[in-house]
């Protein structure tokens, strides 16, 4: 664990585990269809909204690159857009989005997909940078003009983006809002948004390539990402000893969920990490090179 607490126990954490019973087989009604099949909406829905997503990136790119070599786009880039919708899609479609209707465990890989692994990968395709190479001038300076906003700089603080990404699940998983919630088939689709724009937030402002009007140095992003990670080490925990939470599910289903969360978890804030190092340039250092020739010359 990169925060330094010890792995889920092998055995219930106390009493209270114990007690930690629930009556229910499943977490929730269907959204779409159940274990045994979907309909084809359930099916075709999902697939659109992945795919849209990427054939506008697609455009995007080609667009850039008939504007001549110096708006030539990034290959990786691309690929990592690209991948970020295939792991949504992934998360919505079967067969893993049948087994989240009526297991825990197949709800926290769909949190993990959606709301982890690819914010991460559709923030590192830099999809703000490629819309601005590729805007008439007046709608790009249109753009910085709405990303320099108040309203952007108070929801991309660091802070609100923590509390969003990380202060959210507490919330979540804590109070009767995830019965509530997945009670409802559309429950789980304000969910899976949620997820999926509170990551895409979180990436953005830790990691993301593009601009963040309110972005503080590295340094304070690695700590941000620090109090991330101890907040669902913490909360997968808790999650785990039945202590403080309220998810109507078996208990096997609860210890399995926080132990991918606890697990999951890791490696996509490790992915964060390194690529908030990656795009660390120390100014100090290349001012320190420079002086002793200035002051030669």
């Amino acid at each position: 664990m990169t925060d330094g607490t010890a792995p889920p126990p092998a055995h219930p954490v106390g009493p209270a585990a114990l007690a930690h019973t629930h009556p229910g087989t499943g977490h929730g009604h269907g959204g779409g269809g159940s274990a045994g099949g979907w309909e084809p909406l359930g099916v075709l829905l999902p697939a659109l909204a992945a795919l849209v997503p990427a054939l506008g990136y697609l455009l995007l790119v080609r667009r850039a690159h008939r504007r001549g070599p110096r708006h030539e786009w990034s290959a990786w880039r691309s690929a990592s857009f690209l991948a970020g919708c295939g792991l949504a899609a992934a998360a919505v479609l079967p067969p893993l989005a049948p087994w989240a209707h009526g297991d825990f465990r197949g709800h926290m890989a769909q949190h993990l997909l959606i709301g982890m692994y690819a914010p991460v990968a559709l923030v590192l395709g830099a999809p703000v940078t490629l819309l601005l190479r590729t805007l008439p001038g007046a709608r790009a300076r249109t753009l910085t003009a709405l990303l320099r906003s108040r309203p952007v700089r108070l929801l991309t603080h660091p802070v609100t983006a923590l509390l969003l990404n990380t202060g959210s699940l507490a919330v979540l998983y804590c109070t009767p809002l995830y019965g509530a919630a997945t009670a409802q088939p559309w429950g789980h689709w304000l969910l899976h948004l949620h997820f999926l724009a509170a990551g895409c937030l979180f990436a953005w402002v830790v990691a993301g390539p593009d601009p963040a009007p309110a972005r503080p140095g590295v340094p304070a992003r690695l700590v941000l990402l620090g109090f991330a990670i101890a907040g669902h080490a913490v909360l997968s925990q808790l999650m785990y000893g039945g202590f403080l939470i309220d998810i109507p599910a078996p208990v096997g289903q609860v210890r399995g969920g926080a132990e991918l969360m606890y697990y999951g978890g890791d490696i996509a804030e490790l992915l964060l990490a390194g690529a908030v190092v990656a795009t660390w340039r120390p100014r100090r250092a290349r001012s320190a090179r420079v002086r002793p020739d200035a002051q030669a010359a």
